[in-house]
């Protein structure tokens, strides 16, 4: 049995030590925000804040989170109102949106450590791989992140999560899958 604290509630997992965190995220959490890509450690998809640190939970065994606490997407803002989420929606960074969360949990735990990142201090802290390319904006976005953090800007706010569908195809016809008729 593993015990640690996830999204400020305590766990405890009845399984094998060294399962992987991202399957006891994933399975017997139901925290499907934390991503399955690479599985090697190397995409970054899956990363995780574990006691303010981005960690790739794929490559962590259960039994190294004993007494942790650890931070998923879902346990970030479920409002979507993370200055980093904030960022990225103002900056139009995602696209098709897999890697979205572990680059966003890596970016809110560079930005802890660091509220004023270089564009360096970024491209080294952020490994995260994204296929659609999105690095340029990326990091305009955390350095904005960085700006509303210590205060010196203000995000819009981010569109509400659980949208209908009929009200999405009320602002965008193009989801309406009646075709308008």
């Amino acid at each position: 049995m593993t015990r640690l604290t996830v999204n400020n509630e305590a766990v405890e997992y009845r399984m094998a030590p060294d399962t992987p965190l991202l399957w006891a995220l994933r399975d017997a959490a139901n925290l499907t925000g934390t991503k399955y890509g690479c599985g090697t450690g190397s995409c970054g998809a899956c990363t995780v804040d574990v006691d303010g640190k981005a960690v790739r939970s794929c490559q962590v065994p259960l039994r190294a989170v004993e007494g942790t606490f650890v931070t998923t997407i879902e346990g970030l803002s479920r409002e979507r109102a993370h200055p980093v989420q904030l960022a990225l929606i103002a900056e139009n960074v995602p696209q098709c949106g897999y890697c979205i969360p572990g680059i966003v949990m890596a970016a809110a735990a560079l930005l802890k450590r660091d509220p004023m990142p270089s564009d360096e201090a970024i491209r080294a802290g952020i490994t995260n791989i994204c296929r659609c390319g999105i690095y340029p904006r990326l990091i305009e976005a955390i350095q904005r992140a960085g700006r509303a953090i210590r205060g010196d800007e203000r995000l819009p706010a981010a569109p509400r999560p659980g949208i209908e569908p009929a009200e999405a195809a009320r602002r965008v016809p193009a989801l309406d899958p009646s075709g308008g008729r």
